[in-house]
């Protein structure tokens, strides 16, 4: 079976040249792309992954510049929490979805936040915060005081944490924040500007 596998694979001898360039400009090509979007970076919890896309150094810089950044990061936030898998499955797809509409310029001008990362917002600010949000006085006159605290958004009242108020890409003009250095090779922005004159 194995064999009739790599048989049917391998080309016939007069396209094995041409199929190995091929082959071999896909592989550098997909390796370039890899580097450039500094993809490997989404697999860590780093805050600064976040502005790898420049739209969100508004949610950056307020994030930065909040008391949530000495105890929590992006992901603390916006990620599920149940287990690794569903951590990195939500991760990879709300990656995809964002890589996709920044790669195509489709970002809108205010970013609003999907329903399944409202989802994950909401969850984590039950688990961080749990012993606020529970209390077992009341909860003795009201046996569904806790459950019905945790019915609304926590957002509805405390709508500028840890964000402030970010309505758009031009909301926070003087954010002062880490800009990272560019993963551009320097022979493909010399190329790239000898191609401009």
């Amino acid at each position: 079976m194995v064999k009739r596998l790599i048989h049917w694979l391998i080309p016939p001898p007069k396209w094995q040249i041409p199929a190995a360039i091929v082959g071999g400009a896909i592989i550098g090509l997909a390796i370039f792309l890899l580097k450039i979007s500094n993809a490997t970076s989404y697999l860590s919890d780093s805050p600064e992954t976040c502005i790898n896309c420049h739209v969100m150094y508004p949610q950056y810089a307020t994030w930065y510049h909040s008391s949530h950044r000495e105890i929590a990061t992006c992901t603390d936030c916006h990620v599920p929490h149940q287990n690794l898998a569903v951590k990195y499955l939500f991760k990879a797809k709300d990656g995809l979805r964002h890589a996709t509409v920044f790669t195509l310029r489709g970002e809108p001008q205010v970013i609003v936040i999907k329903e399944a990362g409202r989802e994950a917002v909401h969850q984590n600010c039950i688990r961080c915060h749990s012993s606020v949000i529970r209390d077992d006085k009341m909860a003795f006159f009201n046996p569904h005081f806790n459950e019905e605290r945790q019915s609304r958004l926590c957002w509805d009242c405390h709508r500028e944490t840890p964000h402030g108020l970010v309505r758009s890409l031009s909301s926070t003009p003087a954010a002062l924040v880490p800009r990272p250095e560019s993963i551009v090779p320097e022979w493909v922005k010399s190329m790239m500007n000898s191609s401009k004159n």
